[in-house]
């Protein structure tokens, strides 16, 4: 039975004799099953206790560094200091460095400060480029850990990816989009704000597979660089639907959902399946209201919390690698919209 404490403060944990934790922890018979039990349970203690004592005073300071809408980054933000009160004893704060578009020169040289000045962990959601990886890894030299926040930057030096399984996510889109138009000759809007995010490529490749899949014959549009804003994506679906008298759904990777049901109300057009990302005030409003089908979410306080995790044990403050795990994937239609 692996452990790291002496005997005798095993023993003393457990309310038992030295000589009984020798035979527990050799496996040795003559020891009863509630006694096996009990020396284990102490061990387990010891475990939550040790690491509890290390942490005790630990203080952390993170980075958030995100190029997203407004509406996205509200919600890492809300998530993030929700989670933080339940990290005690630690006590981690943040900074954040958001903003809707970044310049690249602007990006680098922001993570590049944080090299020099000194972070214990950067949360980075940035385009998938050679620049951003190159900057990943001078922040690595210097034993700053980067985490990459829902769209992933796969050849760089961070130390772990947080958020759903983008493609996986792609595909649910593609699987429910193909149910809700079995009988209906429509063809999709695919909108993405960025074709240098991982996350947005990942999620459409899924979707155009599962599209194959169920339904090879149906035709998708797809449109990029939106920005994921509500007055870009106005302009693109408008653009859009006055070229192609067809598109009757979409699927929004990007966001800016906003314009785009605008778009479809200007056009006087009829959209029957619209499914979008993320669980901010607009699409729960869009959903109530019926102009959003499904929105696919994931629990961002989880990947908070798995982030904090990654950042503690890459400084040692707790046992183990801390390998995150995929978030789950939710589907939330206008009949479960959580409060």
């Amino acid at each position: 039975m692996p452990h790291r404490y002496p005997i005798r403060e095993i023993a003393r944990q457990a309310g038992v004799s030295e000589a009984t934790v020798d035979r527990v922890l050799h496996r040795r018979p003559g020891v009863r099953g509630g006694t096996v039990l009990q020396v284990e349970q102490a061990i387990a203690d010891l475990d939550r206790q040790h690491t509890q004592l290390r942490l005790s005073g630990r203080r952390f300071m993170i980075d958030v560094v995100m190029e997203t809408p407004r509406q996205f980054s509200g919600l890492v933000r809300e998530a993030l200091e929700l989670e933080l009160p339940g990290l005690r004893p630690a006590v981690i704060r943040a900074r954040y460095h958001l903003r809707e578009t970044w310049g690249t020169d602007e990006l680098i040289a922001e993570l590049d400060q944080l090299a020099r000045h000194g972070s214990h962990g950067v949360v980075l959601k940035a385009p998938d480029t050679p620049e951003v990886a190159a900057a990943i890894g001078r922040l690595t030299a210097v034993r700053i850990p980067v985490i990459t926040l829902v769209t992933d930057v796969p050849m760089s030096t961070r130390i772990a990816y947080v958020g759903m399984d983008n493609r996986a996510a792609g595909a649910t889109a593609g699987y429910l989009m193909c149910q809700w138009l079995r009988h209906v000759s429509a063809d999709v809007l695919v909108m993405t704000s960025s074709t240098m995010f991982r996350g947005e490529e990942e999620r459409e490749m899924g979707f155009r597979t599962a599209m194959r899949t169920y339904d090879p014959a149906r035709c998708l549009v797809e449109v990029s660089e939106s920005d994921g804003l509500d007055e870009t994506c106005a302009a693109l679906t408008t653009q859009a639907l006055s070229e192609n008298r067809d598109i009757a759904a979409v699927y929004s990777i990007g966001g800016g959902n906003r314009g785009i049901v605008a778009a479809f109300a200007d056009a006087d057009r009829t959209c029957e399946a619209f499914i979008g990302h993320d669980l901010g005030d607009a699409n729960r409003t869009l959903l109530r209201s019926g102009h959003l089908t499904a929105v696919l979410h994931h629990d961002l306080r989880a990947d908070m919390r798995q982030v904090a995790h990654a950042v503690m044990a890459f400084h040692g403050a707790l046992p183990g690698e801390h390998r995150p795990r995929a978030s789950g994937i939710q589907i939330i239609t206008p009949h479960n919209v959580p409060d």
